[in-house]
């Protein structure tokens, strides 16, 4: 499975061991009767070298803009939300190693699960083949104008005012896990109607996803 993600991210890995681990959950390894490395510590360093690369990037395409512009820009190029919709352009949720309990919960298809994947393989790459390896799969994701539909909150409000009848909110339908790893579903509403759901880690995370969910309903963002 590996070398089929291999051949999508245009990169044969000299160490298989780094991307292996790079796919693994936390709750592969917990259900292992072996010792398995998970990929919390890579996500760690993808994480950093994401913000690097889009800094860069960021700095010299946008000469004009002032650091608050491009803080902001940033902020949405790696949130979750955009991560995970990179991650989906190549189908990572599908090579992840799950434990059962993950599995049966969703796990490929949850935000935050492959989202964090995504920087992990990002930090696979980096320590593989360096930084240029690296930046030449991150670079395609936020040149495209990718960045653009990340802050979806902000979109699907700007579509709600054109009409003055509409009153947008967001509830918080549920709340579950512990303070370090919290759990939130987020349902948008056009005045008392639920039009959408979304999930995250944080009550903000929720509500973008079920922002981005309410767009693509309107035909906004596509299916991909």
């Amino acid at each position: 499975m590996s070398h089929q993600l291999e051949t999508i991210i245009g990169y044969k890995f000299k160490n298989p061991k780094l991307l292996e681990t790079a796919l693994t959950h936390t709750s592969y390894a917990n259900e292992s009767r072996t010792p398995v490395q998970h990929n919390e510590r890579l996500e760690f360093l993808g994480d950093s070298v994401l913000q690097i690369v889009s800094a860069d990037y960021l700095f010299h395409a946008y000469a004009d803009r002032p650091e608050g512009d491009l803080t902001r820009i940033r902020s949405s190029l790696v949130s979750e939300g955009a991560l995970f919709q990179f991650a989906q352009e190549i189908n990572l949720g599908d090579y992840l190693r799950l434990g059962r309990g993950e599995e049966r919960c969703g796990g490929r298809t949850r935000p935050s699960v492959v989202s964090d994947a995504f920087e992990a393989v990002i930090a696979a790459l980096y320590l593989d083949g360096g930084m240029e390896v690296a930046k030449s799969f991150i670079l395609p994701f936020i040149t495209e104008g990718k960045h653009a539909e990340a802050d979806y909150k902000t979109r699907l409000q700007e579509i709600v005012q054109q009409n003055p009848e509409e009153r947008l909110s967001y509830v918080v339908e549920q709340e579950s896990g512990p303070d370090h790893d919290k759990h939130f579903v987020v349902a948008v509403r056009f005045n008392s109607d639920k039009v959408a759901r979304g999930e995250g880690r944080s009550k903000k995370m929720a509500e973008q996803h079920a922002a981005r969910e309410a767009l693509k309903l309107l035909g906004v963002i596509k299916e991909k």
